[in-house]
């Protein structure tokens, strides 16, 4: 048990959960296919919840998100020097789980023609693309998410440890609430990872991976944690 073996495992096991019902929703001939967005968000707070449970349970605090624990290191009582070995775990992992599902999905994207479709597996896009306000909304997701977060977390003794079911169930609050712009990525490694994954993989017939929006999941997330986290200091 560690804290890079419980930030990756629960990393890993998000994004597997996470971007595994979004292939199940898009690509063809699944048992998912055309779900809708329901299915999507239920999927990946149910992803959230055994994320962060597996991560604590290995040793880690169960952020699984940089944007967290950047927050959580600025203005809680996170010990600082774990900010490395954290943000390398959420990302390994977010990599890995990516790979996990593309072998898993992997006939279904042989026989999806939609390269938008094979693309929203694995990393976000917004519905209409505009910078401002596509960086405005990931700043107010991850905002509700860490001060939702920290409402909820343990007592100040522990405040860099999070709970699994209050999370999960606040991540499905912003999908359905606030996911709708942009798919809500508020953690910047499970959407850059990912990303990332969908670059190196050889997908059939994929399109580019759409680098000129990729700031936006990261910048935003971390902005908006910083935020919440500030606020929540001083109240």
């Amino acid at each position: 048990m560690s804290p890079f073996l419980g930030e990756f495992i629960g990393t890993m096991l998000l994004i597997i959960m996470g971007d595994g019902v979004v292939a199940n929703v898009v690509l063809n001939k699944t048992k998912g296919n055309n779900g809708g967005w329901i299915v999507i968000t239920f999927g990946w707070a149910m992803a959230v919840f055994l994320g962060v449970y597996a991560s604590t349970s290995f040793g880690g605090s169960g952020h699984l998100n940089p944007a967290v624990t950047i927050a959580m290191t600025a203005f809680t009582n996170f010990d600082s020097s774990l900010l490395p070995t954290y943000i390398l775990a959420q990302f390994a992992g977010a990599i890995t789980g990516a790979i996990i599902v593309w072998l898993a999905y992997k006939q279904h994207f042989d026989v999806t023609d939609d390269k938008d479709g094979k693309l929203a597996v694995f990393c976000n896009a917004p519905a209409i693309r505009g910078p401002i306000f596509n960086l405005i909304t990931e700043i107010i997701g991850t905002f509700v998410l860490v001060l939702g977060a920290l409402a909820m977390s343990k007592p100040a003794s522990t405040l860099g440890t999070l709970d699994a079911l209050p999370v999960g169930l606040l991540v499905l609050g912003i999908g359905l609430s606030l996911g709708g712009p942009t798919g809500y990525a508020i953690n910047p490694a499970r959407d850059l990872g990912p990303r990332i994954a969908h670059f190196i993989l050889p997908i059939k017939n994929k399109r580019d991976s759409d680098w000129g929006y990729s700031w936006i999941p990261v910048i935003g997330p971390i902005i908006g944690a910083l935020l919440a986290a500030y606020l929540f200091k001083l109240i």
